[in-house]
């Protein structure tokens, strides 16, 4: 499999590291909150090409110390495609990176063919939100405790035992700490709602029932508001489905998108 990598350069001068593996149409893939690229590790051997970048604070991206938003982040993905001579893609987000994707779509029609959502909100008063003692969880993220109990918000713990990881999408090393407020910011101010019944692309609602990240009453919600999508809930699945329900889900995106 072919891969290319790099940095394009978003319209302040923010650096973006990219990565581009596989040949023809492209799939973006986006991540989760506090993120980078290696959230889809598992997953993005199963589409023939794919494009990831590491969100602006992450990885190997720059980090500016500035107010970061869900808008703000799909304005990044539309750089990344621009400097790489993407007209149009696929867009494939998930969590945070499906908030990030409902803006891609409601703002950039023309830029996105199809659209995947997984386990992810409208966000706003409509969204439905998480409780607050996994706010609580989340925000210790940096403890041995908090640690497991991400762990166990992603993953059942049968799917655990049979694969004992590491598991990349517990958080992106090395973020300084304005970034990791400003992702929780981003994902937390998020409120789609109103640009959702402009999105064209045909859309693919996924979501595990066992959600406690972004809870499942969300995937009806975003179904219905966005013309012409349709929704797949996992039995018994947590928030990351798109790992631990492998290869039915990556089954499910390559049939949708063709």
């Amino acid at each position: 499999m072919t891969t290319r990598t790099g940095h394009v350069v978003a319209a302040d001068g923010t650096r973006l590291a990219y990565q581009w593996h596989g040949t023809g149409r492209p799939l973006m893939l986006l991540a989760g909150q506090a993120n980078d690229h290696t959230w889809w590790n598992r997953a993005r051997g199963d589409f023939p090409s794919t494009i990831t970048m590491d969100y602006r604070g992450t990885g190997a991206s720059d980090a500016p110390d500035v107010p970061y938003s869900t808008t703000g982040f799909a304005d990044d993905v539309i750089a990344v495609l621009d400097g790489l001579g993407v007209a149009e893609a696929d867009v494939y987000g998930t969590s945070m990176g499906g908030r990030v994707a409902q803006w891609v779509a409601a703002r950039y029609p023309g830029r996105v063919r199809r659209l995947v959502l997984g386990c992810t909100s409208p966000g706003g008063t409509h969204g439905i939100e998480r409780t607050n003692d996994v706010r609580l969880a989340l925000a210790k993220r940096h403890s041995v405790e908090a640690r497991e109990a991400l762990e166990d918000m992603m993953y059942t713990p049968t799917w655990r035992a049979a694969n004992p990881g590491p598991y990349t999408v517990l958080g992106a090393h090395g973020m300084p700490p304005h970034a990791v407020r400003g992702h929780l910011v981003a994902s937390n101010t998020h409120d789609a709602w109103e640009a959702l019944p402009r999105i064209t692309a045909p859309t693919l609602v996924l979501h595990g029932d066992d959600d406690v990240l972004a809870p499942p009453a969300n995937a009806p919600l975003l179904t219905e508001r966005i013309p012409s999508a349709r929704m797949h809930v996992f039995a018994g699945a947590r928030h990351a489905y798109f790992d631990e329900c492998r290869p039915e889900s990556s089954e499910l995106v390559n049939n949708f998108l063709g």
